[in-house]
C-alpha cells in the first residue's frame, strides 16, 4: 500500500477536492472490480467509456477518480479525490508499478515482440534459462508459468497483461526467487502503454505480418506500434531475415545483435540435416561453432530457435551450454500440438490464425505427412477481413482436403468469412463448409485414412469461442479426446 499524495507526487497532475492523506490499495479501471481502497482510473475504451460509471466505482469503495479531460475538473463535485493526468493509460502504467515498488527492476526482463512466434519463442527462453539452473518467469498468451508450472490466476488472461496485474505478476515472482521475466509484447500492449515502466533489459523481434490492422486503424501505425518497444528496451535481438526488423535495427541508436537462418548476421543457423521430428543444425556465432539437433523441422521452428538461443546467448550464458539446452526443448501448448491416437493419423493442432503462421505449418506437415493433408479452419470475425482470401489460399497450396467451419465469428456472419476464405481456393480445391466447429472436426477425424495428416488451426490453447456476444467453453484438444474416446473409434470402425 501507499499513500495517494506519495503515488501521485512525481507524477503531473492536478487534485481537486477530498484528502491525498489516503491508502492506495490497488488501481483499477473497471468500475465493478473496484474494491475498497482502490483508485479508479477513467479509460476511454472503443466501446465505452469510463466516465459513466464514476458513481459505481465510488460506491465499491473508490479512493480516488483519475481522468484525462481537463474540462471534467470544473464539471464534476465528487466527494474523493478527482485527479487530472494528461494520460490515463501512461498513469496507469506508473501508478501500477509504483504501487508495487517497481518489482519489474529486480528483474531481468525480456520483452518478446512480432506478429508470429512469441508465444513459442517466450517458453523457449524459459527452458532455456531454467535448464541453466535460473528460476523464470514466462508471461503471455498461454498464461503465466514460472519455471514451466502455469500459475492460476484470477484475472483476464491478455497476450500483454494489463500494468495492475502485470506488476502484482512481477511482485510475486520476486517474492519466488524469480531472477528473469519473459513477457510477450503484443502490438496493442504497446500501444496501450501496459510495458512503459517495466524496465525491459531486451526487447526481441522476430517478424511483421499484416494482422490487427482494424484494430491500430492501418498498417503504419500497427508497425509503429511495434517498434515501441525498441525505444523500452536497453538493447535489442533481431530477426535478420526479416525487413521490419532490419529496419528497426538500422533506427534504434542503442546495442543490438541480429539472428537468422541467412547472412549478414551475428548469430547464424544452418540446416545440416532433417530427420521426420529433428533437425540438426549448425550455429555459427561471435561466441563459436556449435553443431547440435533440436526435436522439431520446418524454417520458422528453427527461426524460433535461434531468437531464443541469440537472446539467452545475449545475457551471458555460455553458447555451448545453450545449444545443449536446446536440444531439450518442448513446444508450448497448442503450437503444433501433436495428438496420440491409435488411429494410425497424425493429429495436430495449432494456433495459426495468420497467413505467414499458416504457411509455416503446413509446409512444415507437407514434409512429413505420409498421405493426404486435412485442414480444419476458419478466421475470426470483426477484423482483418484482408487476410482471409490469403489465408484461403495458402491452405489450398498445400491441403488435399479442407473443412471450413467457425473460429470466433463475434457478429459476423461465419458464412460471409468462409466465403472470403473460399476466395482464394484454387478452382480444383476439395473443401467443405461445416459451421459447428465440433462437427467439423469430427468429420475431418471420421474422415481421415491411415496415414494422413488432420491439422486442425486458429484456436489453439484458447478453451472458448466468441459467438456474437456470447463466449462458450470449446477447446480444440477436448473435441479431437471425445472423438478418439468415442464408441465408434473405440470398436475400431473410423
Amino acid at each position: 500500500m501507499l499513500q495517494l499524495a506519495e503515488l501521485l507526487k512525481d507524477w503531473p497532475c492536478t487534485v481537486k477536492g477530498g484528502s491525498i492523506r489516503v491508502e492506495v490499495h490497488g488501481i483499477e479501471d473497471y468500475a465493478q472490480d473496484v474494491k475498497e481502497g482502490d483508485l479508479f482510473v477513467v479509460r476511454k475504451g472503443t466501446k465505452d467509456d469510463g466516465f459513466k460509471y464514476v458513481e459505481i466505482a465510488i460506491e465499491n469503495g473508490a479512493i480516488g477518480v483519475v481522468v484525462e479531460d481537463e474540462k471534467l475538473l470544473d464539471k464534476l463535485s465528487l466527494s474523493v479525490p478527482l485527479i487530472w493526468v494528461p494520460n490515463c493509460l501512461k498513469f496507469m502504467s506508473y501508478g501500477a508499478a509504483k504501487l508495487y515498488r517497481f518489482p519489474a527492476e529486480a528483474l531481468q526482463v525480456i520483452g518478446i515482440t512480432g506478429t508470429n512466434g512469441k508465444t513459442t519463442v517466450s517458453h523457449f527462453i524459459g527452458q532455456i534459462l531454467n535448464s541453466l539452473h535460473k528460476k523464470v518467469m514466462v508471461i503471455g498468451t498461454n498464461g503465466v508459468f514460472i519455471n514451466g508450472q502455469d500459475i492460476d490466476l484470477s484475472f483476464e488472461r491478455l497476450t500483454t497483461l494489463q500494468p495492475k496485474h502485470l506488476h502484482k505478476i512481477f511482485q510475486y515472482g520476486v517474492s519466488q526467487g524469480v531472477q528473469y521475466a519473459v513477457l510477450e509484447a503484443s502490438s496493442m500492449g504497446l500501444a496501450k502503454h501496459r510495458l512503459d515502466d517495466c524496465s525491459i533489459n531486451v526487447g526481441v523481434f522476430l517478424n511483421l505480418a499484416e494482422d490487427h490492422i482494424e484494430d491500430h486503424g492501418s498498417y503504419e501505425k500497427y508497425k509503429s506500434s511495434k517498434q515501441i518497444l525498441a525505444t523500452l528496451a536497453e538493447r535489442l535481438v533481431l530477426n535478420g531475415d526479416d525487413s521490419f526488423c532490419r529496419t528497426v535495427g538500422l533506427q534504434a541508436k542503442k546495442p543490438k545483435v541480429y539472428f537468422g537462418l541467412g547472412n549478414r548476421v551475428d548469430y547464424q543457423l544452418q540446416l545440416l540435416a532433417e530427420g521426420k521430428n529433428s533437425s540438426t543444425c549448425c550455429l555459427q556465432s561471435k561466441k563459436g561453432q556449435k553443431v547440435f539437433t533440436i526435436p522439431f523441422v520446418g524454417d520458422h521452428h528453427l527461426q524460433n530457435a535461434i531468437a531464443a538461443i541469440t537472446t539467452v546467448g545475449e545475457l551471458g550464458f555460455d553458447i555451448e551450454e545453450v545449444c545443449r539446452s536446446a536440444e531439450r526443448l518442448s513446444l508450448p501448448l497448442g503450437r503444433l500440438q501433436s495428438i496420440h491416437n491409435d488411429l494410425d493419423l497424425d493429429i495436430y493442432i495449432d494456433y495459426a490464425h495468420t497467413e505467414a503462421a499458416l504457411r509455416a505449418v503446413l509446409q512444415t506437415l507437407k514434409k512429413t505427412t505420409r498421405r493426404e493433408l486435412i485442414v480444419v479452419f476458419s478466421c475470426g470475425g470483426d477484423r482483418d477481413k484482408h487476410k482471409r482470401i490469403k489465408m484461403g489460399a495458402v491452405a489450398s497450396k498445400y491441403a488435399d482436403m479442407i473443412y471450413l467451419t467457425t473460429d470466433n465469428p463475434r457478429s459476423e456472419d461465419p458464412v460471409v468469412i468462409n466465403s472470403q476464405i473460399a476466395g482464394g481456393f484454387l478452382s480444383t480445391q476439395k473443401y467443405e463448409t461445416i459451421l459447428n466447429r465440433g462437427d467439423a472436426i469430427k468429420k475431418a477425424l471420421l474422415s481421415a485414412n491411415k496415414g494422413d495428416t488432420v491439422l486442425i488451426a486458429g484456436k489453439g490453447h484458447e478453451n472458448t469461442q466468441i459467438i456474437g456476444n456470447t463466449q462458450v467453453h470449446f477447446s480444440d484438444f477436448e473435441c479431437v479426446q471425445s472423438v478418439l474416446n468415442s464408441n465408434r473409434v473405440n470398436k475400431g470402425t473410423l
